[in-house]
């Protein structure tokens, strides 16, 4: 029972449906169904009745859940597992040698599969389809330098000018004389 309890414990911390976590979820399901029934006939209220219904769909929800994710995992090994093993030599020849007449074929092109017939209509498309026209850029205003304001900078080389100081120290220079004034 303590390797169970154990067993629960690191299934948390493991990701996916562990077959102890299952376990446990099932039997908490199953006495909360057998609560929900005592309750059921000791009030004959219909709300325990609605509640025996709401928790056998989540039981059956989580049961669902965790048979598709563990489909799921079991897909991922299967490609991983065949993309670790190298293909025979004489069916890595047949992908070689595979001729492009026939539009219906699958190619592999790493990894994802496309049809030839797919990739042949994109090359083909008709030029007429496409937009020849050219739309006029709108501009909305010239871009103006801008000059440095004397009141928060200190006289320098560059007012007037693009600025040859990086901005951290204009940063430095406006803090600081902000600092000044409140003094």
């Amino acid at each position: 029972m303590a390797s169970f309890f154990e067993d629960l414990w690191q299934s948390i911390f493991t990701p996916g449906p562990t077959p102890t976590l299952l376990v446990a979820t099932n039997a908490t399901f199953a006495a909360l169904q057998a609560v929900l029934a005592a309750l059921l006939y000791a009030t004959r209220s219909v709300h325990f009745l609605v509640l025996s219904a709401l928790c056998g769909g989540l039981w059956a929800a989580i049961n669902w859940f965790a048979r598709e994710l563990k489909a799921h995992q079991q897909q991922e090994e299967d490609k991983k597992r065949k993309a670790r093993t190298p293909p025979p030599p004489a069916a890595a020849a047949a992908g070689v040698a595979h001729s492009s007449a026939d539009e219906n074929s699958e190619t592999e092109v790493e990894g994802a599969k496309s049809s030839t017939a797919s990739l042949r209509r994109v090359v083909t498309r008709p030029a007429a389809a496409v937009s020849t026209e050219v739309e006029p850029v709108e501009t909305r205003g010239e871009l103006k330098q801008r000059a440095a304001v004397e009141e928060l900078v200190s006289p320098s080389p560059s007012q007037g000018h693009k600025s040859g100081v990086s901005t951290e120290d204009e940063w430095e220079k406006v803090s600081e004389n902000e600092n000044e004034k409140d003094k």
